[in-house]
């Protein structure tokens, strides 16, 4: 979420609020300088470790195209799909939730909590258990579920504009809906059926193709911009609607601009490598601490993310010994601080 900047004490000079503007924006270069710079070194890791080592020599000239024997295909066809996924994915991810966080200004207003994910987790569930759909099948229905049910939550919580905290419960309750019948219909799968859903629900990136990482590519190609060019006034709206509205900016255009995008990007994320619990969860306020008050989350955001998943995967292919989804490991990190905000919420006596 952007923290809004205190109005300048009385007194203060112009100089002194350019050189604060100033020091944001280079903390802020340096922040995403540093983020990407650490994405693209979790990639090259994950790309040359593994239960075989490759030089960054061979990697190389596996991305270059050349020909360096068993390293291609190891290298090119199993772990380099993984890899980019887990870049785009929790760009997606990472985005998506912020967006939600800005608008309803509520950390808790990620997609994870609000029942977008459940929405896409029970559709994919039905479509492998009870449908017998094939990977694509199932990736289109769960991108629709996740439009449909943002969509619904939209609906329900509208009332003379939409109010955060009414919109975050509404979606707790169909969460909580969509849960059950996620657990209903697994409790009806044949067992070959129920590890194929177990391993998709848990998000995972095992067996990653990029027949799965050309949509999500596809989508957050269109759809980041999408979000970027609304930012400023995704950033206003955090004033309220109706200061939002003096200062000109067509709230409820935008709100249903922004929400049909990142739902779009939280969706094709999903379809691809399953609902990875939290990272939309964690990336704002992570993003938030590291960047400081002023400015747009949204690239901060998208990178924290990135390196969420693609640092995640790495620790639970090689970490402990024995392998774990991604979202195994994301899950460990992202429930403790959600117990945490909850608590913190509790005590100064705030609401959702």
């Amino acid at each position: 979420m952007t923290t809004l900047q205190a109005p300048p004490r009385a007194g203060i000079s112009a100089a002194e609020i350019a050189a604060g503007r100033r020091r944001r924006t280079g903390r802020r270069r340096m922040v995403i300088g540093v983020l990407a710079a650490l994405i693209v070194i979790a990639f090259a890791a994950s790309l040359s470790f593994g239960q075989t080592y490759y030089s960054p020599k061979d990697v190389l000239g596996v991305l270059l195209g050349k020909d360096v024997g068993g390293t291609g295909f190891t290298v090119g066809r199993l772990r380099l799909p993984r890899a980019t996924l887990a870049v785009i994915a929790g760009l997606c991810f990472g985005v998506g939730g912020v967006t939600f966080q800005t608008m309803l200004r509520n950390p808790l207003a990620s997609p994870d909590i609000i029942g977008i994910s459940a929405g896409a987790s029970a559709a994919a569930a039905f479509a492998i258990i009870t449908l017998g759909l094939g990977a694509a099948q199932v990736s289109v229905v769960a991108i629709a579920a996740g439009l449909g049910i943002a969509l619904l939550v939209y609906g329900l919580s509208f009332r003379d504009g939409v109010v955060g905290t009414r919109l975050i419960l509404i979606g707790i309750g169909i969460a909580a809906m969509l849960d059950s019948v996620t657990a209903y219909v697994l409790g009806r799968a044949a067992q070959w059926d129920l590890q194929e859903a177990s391993r998709w629900l848990t998000g995972s990136l095992n067996g990653a193709r990029w027949s799965e990482v050309v949509p999500v590519a596809i989508a957050l190609a269109v759809l980041m911009p999408i979000l970027l060019t609304q930012s400023r006034n995704l950033t206003a709206s955090q004033l309220g609607d109706d200061t939002a509205a003096a200062l000109g900016v067509r709230v409820e255009r935008t709100r249903i601009l922004v929400i049909i995008a990142a739902v779009g990007l939280i969706a094709f994320a999903t379809a691809a490598a399953g609902p990875i619990a939290f990272v939309a969860f964690l990336s704002g306020p992570i993003a938030a601490r590291i960047v400081g008050p002023g400015g747009s989350l949204l690239i901060p955001s998208a990178l924290v993310g990135s390196l969420l998943v693609v640092t995640a995967d790495f620790l639970g292919q090689y970490a402990f010994g024995v392998r774990y989804p991604v979202g195994v490991i994301t899950g460990v990190l992202g429930a403790p601080y959600l117990v945490y905000l909850i608590v913190r919420t509790n005590r100064a006596g705030g609401s959702l």
